[in-house]
C-alpha cells in the first residue's frame, strides 16, 4: 500500500459510477476529442473547468497556469492555443480568471516571493496600465477584484493579438475570444463582455498580415 492509494480507489468508484450511468461513456470519449471550447484559467485548484461550466470530459480544451496569464513568449500557453484553434478547431477561447485570486493579490504586494515574481510582472504591467482607476478604489478588496478583472480583459486582448488568432480570422473561420471572471463565494461566473471575434476589432497596430 502506498499513501496515494485512497485516489486510486477514489479512482475506481468514479470509473465504476460512470460506467453506470452510461455504459458507452468511455468508449465514446476514446474515440475523439472534438471541443468546441479553450479555456484558458487560473491553477487554483478552486476553479475546476469543467465542473463550473457543467459539462462532461472531452468537451473542453484546457490550459491553466498562475493568474490565467497569456505571455507572447510562452511556448506552453501558445502551443495550447496553436492545437486548440488549428487541430481541435475550437469555435470559443474562454479567459477566465477569478476574484481573489492569490496571483494577483500577490502581485500587489511588494515583498520579494523568489522566480514567480518574474511570472508576475505581467500583472503589475497591467496595474501599471491602470494604476489611477485602481488607486481611486478605497477598499483592498475591491482593488484586488478589480484587479482581477482587468486582467481578463487584458489576457483577452493577448489572446487576440496572436499570430493563431489573426491567422483563423484571416480565413473566414468563426472564432471568438472571451473574457470572464469566476466568484469562488458564490460559483457564478461573470461575463465582462469583452469578446472578439474578428481583425476589425482589434487595434490596427496588432492586426498582422
Amino acid at each position: 500500500m502506498t499513501i496515494l492509494d485512497h485516489l486510486i480507489e477514489q479512482n475506481r468508484k468514479w470509473a465504476a459510477r460512470v460506467k453506470q450511468a452510461d455504459p458507452e461513456f468511455f468508449a465514446r470519449l476514446a474515440q475523439q476529442q472534438n471541443p468546441e471550447y479553450l479555456w484558458i484559467g487560473c491553477s487554483d485548484s478552486r476553479v475546476p473547468a469543467n465542473q463550473i461550466v457543467d459539462m462532461l470530459p472531452g468537451q473542453i480544451f484546457v490550459h491553466r497556469n498562475i493568474a490565467n496569464v497569456v505571455v507572447h513568449t510562452d511556448l506552453n500557453c501558445l502551443s495550447v492555443i496553436q492545437y486548440a484553434v488549428e487541430v481541435l478547431r475550437v469555435k470559443h477561447i474562454i479567459v477566465c480568471g477569478h476574484y481573489g485570486c492569490g496571483g494577483v493579490q500577490t502581485a500587489l504586494d511588494n515583498r520579494d516571493h523568489g522566480l514567480i515574481d518574474n511570472w508576475l510582472c505581467n500583472i503589475r504591467d497591467v496595474c501599471r496600465y491602470h494604476q489611477a482607476e485602481i488607486d481611486a478604489l478605497r477598499d483592498e478588496r475591491e482593488k484586488l477584484n478589480r484587479l482581477c478583472e482587468l486582467n481578463v480583459i487584458e489576457q483577452v486582448s493577448n489572446v487576440c493579438h496572436t499570430t493563431i488568432v489573426q491567422a483563423v480570422w484571416r480565413t473566414g473561420r468563426p472564432l471568438s475570444v472571451h473574457g470572464w471572471v469566476y466568484s469562488i463565494e458564490d460559483g457564478i461566473l461573470k461575463d465582462l463582455e469583452v469578446s472578439v471575434s474578428g481583425l476589425e476589432q482589434i487595434p490596427g497596430i496588432f492586426r498582422i498580415g
